[in-house]
């Protein structure tokens, strides 16, 4: 199951979360850098000391914004590229007490959001000569999640649903609560009639009574390769068939090739290691 990017609610979540940022950081004010004459310009530049795919800009560019729209940011590398260590990434250029304010800000929502794109790019990498589309999970950073799922997608990876709000996943849990995953599904098309309804089963009985309640998409829980490949027969592509639980990078190939069209993978997004970026000013 994969939703729809919505570019209004993203756009307000930059913003807000460039806010939130530099109320944490700068409190009452700088005052290491009041320590510079107020008046004195200078320009810097930013690199990355390891290989990435760059991710962040808009962040980065919101820094600047709100902090001093007299800052010149310039970029010398795409969203998304994949560029190597010691590359320029982008230049400054304005007020220097305000190129060292944004400073830690900017860099770290380019440096958490490349890492996530990176990790994102290398599994996408290794089923590229599959069909499967690998999906993130709601497994993210707290107030970040807009951030984490763009950069999933900018890393060659997909969006599962945004947050409870924007398709049913029915799992253990309500099926117990519902009396059964017959009776979810009844409801669900009963609440929201347009929304997609995806049912999580444990085993190959539980799948079957799914298809013939006509879900969306179904994931198949912890199931082994060889029910997986049962689970795509059965199937017939009546519904979508997402694989989960316990996914690493040496099952994925293997479990892409049963034919499932989904694997969702909590890692994309909560284990994701920041790339090692500097700021240096040139001139001042």
């Amino acid at each position: 199951m994969t939703t729809t990017w919505q570019q209004p609610l993203f756009e307000q979540s930059v913003t807000d979360n460039v806010r939130q940022a530099l109320t944490e950081d700068i409190g009452s004010g700088d005052i290491t850098a009041s320590l510079i004459p107020a008046d004195r310009t200078g320009e810097a530049r930013v690199l990355t000391r390891e290989a990435t795919v760059i991710c962040g800009r808009p962040w980065v560019d919101e820094v600047f914004r709100q902090i001093d729209q007299n800052v010149q940011v310039e970029w010398h590398v795409e969203e998304g590229a994949m560029v190597e260590a010691d590359t320029i990434l982008f230049t400054l250029k304005g007020p220097a007490r305000s190129l060292l304010t944004g400073e830690r800000a900017a860099l770290n929502f380019l440096q958490m959001l490349s890492g996530t794109a990176t990790l994102c790019h290398n599994y996408a990498t290794k089923v590229e000569s599959t069909s499967v589309k690998l999906l993130d999970t709601r497994k993210t950073i707290p107030g970040l999640r807009q951030a984490q799922k763009y950069a999933v997608r900018t890393g060659g990876c997909h969006n599962h649903r945004i947050g409870l709000y924007d398709a049913f996943l029915i799992k253990e849990n309500h099926i117990a609560a519902c009396g059964g995953i017959k009776e979810a599904v009844v409801a669900a098309r009963e609440i929201a009639p347009g929304k997609p309804v995806e049912v999580e089963v444990e085993s190959l009985s539980e799948l079957e009574i799914a298809l013939e309640c006509g879900a969306d998409t179904i994931m198949i829980d912890n199931f082994s390769l060889d029910n997986m490949s049962q689970a795509v027969a059965m199937n017939k592509g009546r519904a979508k068939l997402e694989a989960s639980g316990g996914i690493t990078d040496q099952t994925l190939l293997p479990i892409a090739q049963t034919g499932v069209d989904f694997i969702s993978i909590g890692v994309l997004t909560k284990d994701c290691k920041a790339i090692d970026l500097s700021m240096r000013i040139t001139k001042m």
